[in-house]
């Protein structure tokens, strides 16, 4: 049996959200139907915040009013509170994700509440979004280290885990916010978290290449059985709220890294890579990976 794995693409709105150049909503949705056609099945497309917080996101009905539906794409927006996530159902997102900072420094400069505060807001948002028959998804952020408070207890991440579980995601990722994970970190957070989760729940990861160890992380998280992982399309990605953050882990590595290792993913490596260098002429400083250079092998 050929084993697998999902790849959630990010990049049309973690990869976009502190990019300082503002992308057409045409372009972005050129690039949602590139990432569709490379067979990209979940595709996080924008977020629905105040667009003076973020104003990459500004276009997010619009963006969701254009992108492809004949190709069996899911479709996330990311929301942060009740007034984004009735947002997200109007225009027709498939599945909402949510994050839930596990430091009150971060969420409170991230999304304006502690960290408790926002476990409440995410049991509101996962009972709407079933009300309205979507998904609700949950990012732990700064799972691993926060940029304001350090170092970041396992101990604390199990108790936000455990308490977030008081309404079950559909999917539950631990994220590397700010990139300074390292694979021992990953197995001993997942492995201190897995008896809370219930069989129902996925698992999944969200790192950041910041120091150079994203995809050694995803080897430790597939070694604990972790088959479902957030990437970015040339890496492209950043946190507004989060000092020197740098992109994602890159989609197209991500899945030649996969694919060598016998796992499928589902995705045309090459178009992913030509989606890299097309999206690189508008964002030259920003498409980082490095499967679009060097191509395949043998």
């Amino acid at each position: 049996m050929t084993d697998t794995a999902e790849i959630i693409d990010v990049s049309p709105r973690d990869g976009l959200q502190n990019e300082a150049t503002l992308l057409s909503t045409d372009t972005k949705v050129e690039l949602i139907t590139r990432l569709a056609v490379a067979g990209v099945k979940k595709l996080e497309a924008t977020s629905f915040v105040h667009p003076d917080a973020v104003p990459a996101m500004a276009d997010a009905e619009q963006v969701m009013a254009s992108v492809p539906r004949d190709r069996g794409v899911s479709y996330i927006g990311l929301v942060l509170n009740r007034r984004g996530l009735e947002r997200a159902i109007a225009a027709g997102c498939d599945e909402v994700n949510y994050a839930v900072v596990v430091t009150d420094t971060f969420s409170q400069r991230n999304q304006g509440t502690t960290s408790d505060e926002g476990i409440d807001v995410w049991k509101d948002i996962a009972r709407g979004a079933r009300a309205a028959g979507i998904r609700p998804s949950l990012v732990v952020s700064t799972a691993f280290g926060c940029p304001f408070e350090g170092e970041v207890p396992v101990g604390r991440v199990v108790e936000v885990v455990e308490a977030c579980l008081e309404e079950p995601p559909d999917r539950l990722s631990l994220a590397d916010t700010i990139g300074v994970a390292v694979p021992t970190d990953v197995t001993e957070r997942f492995e201190a978290v897995m008896p809370s989760i219930p069989e129902a729940v996925q698992l999944g990861t969200h790192f950041h290449n910041t120091r150079g160890t994203g995809l050694a992380n995803v080897v430790a998280a597939l070694d604990m059985g972790i088959r479902s992982f957030d990437a970015s399309l040339g890496g492209l990605g950043g946190c507004p709220f989060a000092p020197n953050a740098t992109g994602n882990i890159v989609t197209e590595d991500l899945a030649y890294l996969l694919g060598r290792m016998g796992i499928d993913t589902g995705l045309d490596l090459e178009a992913l890579a030509s989606t890299a260098e097309w999206i690189k002429q508008d964002l030259p400083d920003s498409v980082v990976g490095l499967y679009h250079r060097a191509g395949p092998f043998p």
